[in-house]
């Protein structure tokens, strides 16, 4: 597939390279100066790579907000799920996927459904990803409550996915890929990407997050599970509608939410890792302490499966704008030897060993 040719003036090429600059060096040294997370200088020497077979990557965004962006890597082929959580979370996002996706081009990307936290990064105007890259799938939500305009970020995404398809993109929507049988893909090395079916792909949602695209991953006897924001109403459909499996990891629902992760989904996927994406504590959506992610409901269920939870990164002072790694860059990594975690923060503690955690949760009884 040819990409298309967008040409960006010099002035606005030299301020997207400034701007990359900017932001890497501000994310590493806020880090370190706020919560003593590991970061790296041009003095020092790049963290190594993490190979594997299958390798699931949640990445940190580069500022205050909870977002979804997860890169995933199974062999040869490079897929992206979502490109949170604002569109300066880019620069962030490219520096990081680059040192993986060496020839530009994304085999698959997943936009899970329409809230700025999840597909920012696609909606802007000069420097998207779709702009970065060549995308040669694009699978997205079959519906939203959103209605596009020339300015809104729902008209921008539209123009700037039309665009790659015109440049020779494949397009479905999650609904097409289950109508037309074309939901299941292989990856290479036993690896492969299903498009789960959802009620609400084809019916139409009381909340924007309940349209999210499901997928559901393997590799050989692994299974991992992504289900975007839906929430409860959309999970119990999704339990009905799929033969869901035990999964080796679950990517927690909405940030791990108080109306998502509930007792239906999990007494049937019951996994054994939970990754968590959000900026923990923040106030971003309420002041109100046990529902900011990773809520107290959320932790209260989950604990029933298991006590493997990672979360990406941390809220210092939300009035302040100020941040810091947890966990860091998640990446799950899969192949014959098994199933480990790398915290690219170098600290591989889970939920419940953190200091946050102790001061603003109540530990459930099988965490203890």
């Amino acid at each position: 597939m040819a990409k298309r040719s967008k040409q960006f003036s010099a002035p606005l090429t030299v301020f997207l390279c400034v701007l990359t600059l900017v932001l890497g060096l501000a994310v590493g040294v806020l880090g370190a100066a706020t919560y003593g997370a590991l970061s790296f200088t041009s003095d020092e020497t790049p963290p190594a790579l993490v190979s594997g077979d299958l390798q699931i990557h949640f990445l940190e965004l580069g500022n205050k907000y909870t977002g979804d962006c997860t890169y995933i890597k199974a062999g040869d082929v490079d897929i992206l799920i979502d490109a949170g959580s604002r569109s300066s979370s880019v620069p962030v996002i490219a520096e990081y996927i680059n040192q993986y996706v060496t020839d530009g081009k994304l085999e698959y990307v997943i936009v899970t459904h329409a809230h700025q936290d999840h597909y920012a990064g696609f909606a802007v105007s000069e420097g998207s990803i779709f702009d970065l890259y060549e995308c040669e799938v694009i699978i997205d939500f079959a519906m939203t409550n959103q209605t596009a305009t020339d300015s809104n970020m729902y008209g921008r995404y539209l123009a700037e996915r039309d665009a790659e398809i015109a440049a020779g993109a494949t397009h479905y929507t999650a609904a097409e890929c289950r109508e037309n049988g074309k939901y299941l893909f292989e990856l290479g090395n036993g690896a492969a990407m299903e498009i789960l079916d959802s009620y609400y792909y084809y019916n139409e949602a009381p909340s924007e997050n309940d349209y999210s695209v499901c997928t559901l991953f393997s590799y050989g006897e692994y299974r991992y599970l992504f289900t975007g924001d839906l929430e409860e109403d959309g999970e119990e459909y999704l339990v009905e509608m799929n033969e869901l499996p035990q999964v080796t990891l679950y990517k927690a629902g909405h940030h791990g939410s108080k109306t998502s992760s509930s007792e239906t989904l999990l007494s049937v996927i019951q996994p054994e890792y939970v990754c968590v994406c959000c900026c923990c504590g923040s106030s971003e959506y309420t002041d109100t302490d046990a529902n900011q992610f990773p809520t107290q409901a959320f932790i209260d269920r989950v604990a029933a499966y298991t006590d493997k939870v990672y979360v990406t990164s941390r809220c210092i002072d939300y009035d302040a704008g100020t941040f810091a790694s947890m966990n860091g860059n998640i990446t799950v990594v899969s192949d014959k030897t098994g199933v480990r975690v790398v915290c690219g923060s170098g600290d591989s503690r889970v939920l419940k060993e953190w200091e946050w955690f102790r001061e603003h949760r109540t530990c459930p009884d099988a965490w203890k």
